[in-house]
């Protein structure tokens, strides 16, 4: 290919903006650009046009990403795919390895980045071919077996970067991302054991936070009293004076540091064959250092290996540093969404603190039913959100205090879609959108809006769908007062099969009785009464 000659990019992504963006962006820099808003029509694209790199998004109709991504690396392997979604998962990350992808790339994602990543993949691919076409032209078995041997150990080096990169990429919350910077340190550089220090700028002293070892180190120290691991203690919780020296100067200098083999260097304890230690640094400023150490055996680290800490180092600090940022964002939105519910609460102070109620009594079912802790907290926020559709309410009809007519009652019926569209707009809280629309569908069919069924509704609506009932009945409206118990109970447990699930009904009877609901509300309203 000539150097004045742009490769050839193909972008395939449902959402046309994003593919607009990314032809005008690429084709100013020069590139050649083939679009495409699924996967067929990318294989089709394929079949005709030559193609250097693809961008693809994973959710998209008829063929997705990850269905392509195996396509392109049965029929050519040498064409780099780049995944992007703004829904990362471990599921899709560990997909995406075993179709080939190159990279993984989480929504929204800067051009500038975009661009580098092209360059990279590409430069890499070049290297690929090259080797490939070098390969034809050796003679000899043995140059040829050594081009393969160098092929693989790239390959093998690619792919190990590309597990750094997914790997804290699907993390969500910064604990995890020191734990998976131990737990990989040991991994990836065969290291005995390695340990997160966190700067404590105060006293100046690196504090341990979190640690890993092999399996040898592991069962080397199991059953150790702490008086016994003077000269082995330095496997899971290192403290020796002199490591601690080691790190105060790689803190200082920021740079990262080897000693590959321990001959009778007195800067390491006796015990430490080999050592490396990598700074980490948030927005230029240090963190802490990351230690990895061998104690037996005869692998020592390499300059190889050195890089590989540092990388995972790096990667670690990008991790956290957009965690931070996710959870500013996600919490900012939060607090906006919540001051729209406050507001529907404050035009009808019948309904204060109705969805505070509904959540709690919604969590407290879906642990009896066995729910997971993800699906508790999906369930937490669509509690709280689930009336913020009543926003767009006309409050003559909202607070109307006698019986709807049919028109103010469709218009009613429209909160669920209005509060699923307020949601989507945010592009977060996909499983949660769909509870909010959910919440007034019927077991039988006869709900709204979409008039789901039995299954059709998720397991979550169906839980959603008893709380809110429950504690409409069991409270002051505008129109009607507070109903009596026995009517109350009436209408859940004769709900059960028709506007209710039935198994959900089983287990609201046993909270109920059990006194469980009435605690969880009445703990509720004290904590509310006393702010």
């Amino acid at each position: 290919m000539h150097s004045d000659q742009k490769e050839t990019i193909l972008f395939v992504d449902d959402e046309e903006s994003i593919i607009d963006i990314a032809n005008t962006y690429f084709s100013a820099k020069g590139y050649e650009v083939l679009t495409a808003n699924n996967g067929r029509e990318a294989v089709g694209l394929l079949a005709e046009k030559h193609v250097d790199c693809c961008f693809t998004d994973i959710n998209m109709p008829e063929m997705d990403g990850l269905a392509l991504a195996e396509h392109i690396h049965k029929h050519d392997n040498t064409i780099p795919v780049i995944v992007m979604t703004g829904y990362p998962s471990l599921d899709n990350t560990i997909q995406t390895l075993k179709n080939g992808v190159v990279d993984f790339l989480v929504k929204p994602v800067n051009l500038h980045q975009m661009e580098l990543c092209v360059q990279r993949v590409l430069r890499e691919r070049q290297l690929f071919i090259e080797n490939v076409m070098l390969q034809k032209e050796v003679a000899g078995k043995a140059k040829i077996e050594k081009l393969n041997a160098e092929l693989v150990y790239k390959v093998d080096e690619l792919n190990i970067l590309n597990r750094i990169l997914t790997d804290f990429s699907n993390l969500r919350e910064s604990t995890d991302v020191f734990k998976q910077l131990v737990e990989m340190a040991v991994d990836i550089v065969q290291a005995d054991a390695a340990c997160f220090y966190l700067l404590n700028e105060p006293t100046s002293k690196p504090m341990p936070i979190a640690a890993a070892a092999s399996p040898w180190a592991k069962k080397a120290t199991a059953g150790m009293a702490a008086s016994q691991m003077s000269g082995f203690g330095h496997l899971l919780s290192p403290s020796d004076p002199k490591i601690y020296h080691l790190i105060q100067e790689v803190l200082h200098d920021d740079q990262p540091f080897i000693i590959a083999t321990n001959g009778g260097n007195r800067r390491l304890p006796r015990q430490v064959l080999s050592f490396m230690l990598v700074p980490l640094k948030i927005r230029s400023k240090p963190l802490g250092v990351l230690m990895a150490s061998i104690y037996q055996g005869d692998h020592r680290f390499n300059e190889k290996d050195l890089y590989y800490l540092d990388f995972m180092s790096k990667k670690a600090s990008t991790g956290i540093e957009n965690l931070a940022l996710y959870e500013n964002i996600y919490n900012n939105l939060l607090s906006t969404l919540y001051a729209f519910v406050k507001a529907i609460e404050a035009r009808d102070p019948y309904t204060k603190q109705h969805s505070n109620r509904v959540t709690l009594v919604a969590i407290s079912l879906a642990k009896a039913i066995g729910c997971s802790d993800e699906e508790q907290e999906i369930l937490n926020v669509a509690g709280l959100l689930h009336d913020i559709g009543k926003i767009g309410i006309r409050d003559d009809i909202l607070l109307k205090p006698g019986r709807l007519d049919e028109e103010e009652y469709r218009i009613i019926q429209q909160h669920p879609v209005i509060g699923y569209e307020i949601m989507g707009h945010l592009g977060l809280w996909t499983r949660e959108k769909q509870i909010v629309r959910c919440h007034h569908e019927r077991f039988d069919g006869k709900g709204y809006p979409d008039r789901l069924a039995g299954d059709q509704i998720p397991l979550l609506g169906r839980i959603l769908s008893v709380a809110d009932v429950y504690d409409a009945i069991a409270s002051d409206r505008a129109y009607r007062g507070r109903m009596p118990e026995s009517k109350i109970l009436e209408i859940m447990y004769g709900g059960a099969g028709t506007q209710f699930d039935p198994d959900i009904i089983d287990v609201f009877r046993g909270l109920y009785e059990s006194g469980e609901l009435g605690r969880a509300i009445g703990g509720e309203q004290e904590a509310s009464s006393n702010v």
